[in-house]
């Protein structure tokens, strides 16, 4: 994954990619996860996005990995919380009560870093992950959250229509990276509204990932 360019991304203010409030969707579905309190979710590329309040607002214990070390600082200190920073091999971990969230590369992250993880939150990463490195990504993802269940957010549109990220994932290609090791379920389909549904008619998809055991 290209740092330099989603570090520019950040220093530049575009991060169209960041919502004003919790998705939806998460909203909607997560119970579909069959989480407890206590239990656990990891976030992946997670920048400084208001799921991450909400989750821990249900009482989860949260983590989350971003590449932008203000976008983790800034999470913190909306929350109102001030976390010990520790170094852990290429990257720094934050943390304060239920919240954990690393800085730094997403594909430096161990499962030893993550243990354990009960589910996965999917909305920014896999539709920001370049076309040739999705495979890549999807295995990673598997290895360290030990291929838990997922809920995961994306769009399906005409990718000539738009430059990603981020970038259409459709349903065969969620299919031809998870099926081997998830069931796969579309539970709802949308108009995609913001930035996105602004430029393309683009499709908001979430999907219910199990993993086959």
């Amino acid at each position: 994954m290209d740092q330099d360019f989603w570090q520019a991304r950040w220093r530049d203010n575009r991060i169209g990619f960041h919502e004003a409030a919790p998705n939806s969707l998460l909203a909607r579905h997560f119970t579909r996860l069959g989480l407890q309190a206590g239990q656990s979710v990891f976030v992946p590329l997670c920048g400084k996005a208001l799921d991450l309040d909400w989750l821990v607002g249900t009482g989860l214990r949260v983590t989350g990995v971003e590449f932008n070390q203000g976008a983790v600082e800034e999470v913190f200190e909306r929350q109102g919380l001030v976390p010990q920073v520790a170094k852990t091999g290429a990257l720094t971990r934050y943390q304060a009560g239920p919240l954990t969230l690393y800085a730094g590369d997403f594909f430096t992250l161990t499962g030893e870093h993550l243990a354990p993880v009960d589910a996965v939150y999917d909305r920014a990463a896999l539709v920001a992950v370049k076309p040739e490195d999705r495979k890549t990504y999807a295995a990673h993802l598997n290895r360290i959250s030990g291929t838990e269940k997922q809920l995961l957010i994306g769009f399906d549109y005409d990718q000539s229509l738009m430059e990603g990220p981020p970038f259409s994932v459709p349903g065969p290609t969620v299919q031809a990276l998870y099926q081997g090791s998830h069931d796969i379920t579309l539970i709802e389909e949308r108009a995609a509204d913001g930035h996105i549904g602004e430029r393309c008619n683009a499709l908001e998809q979430a999907w219910l990932l199990k993993p086959r055991r």
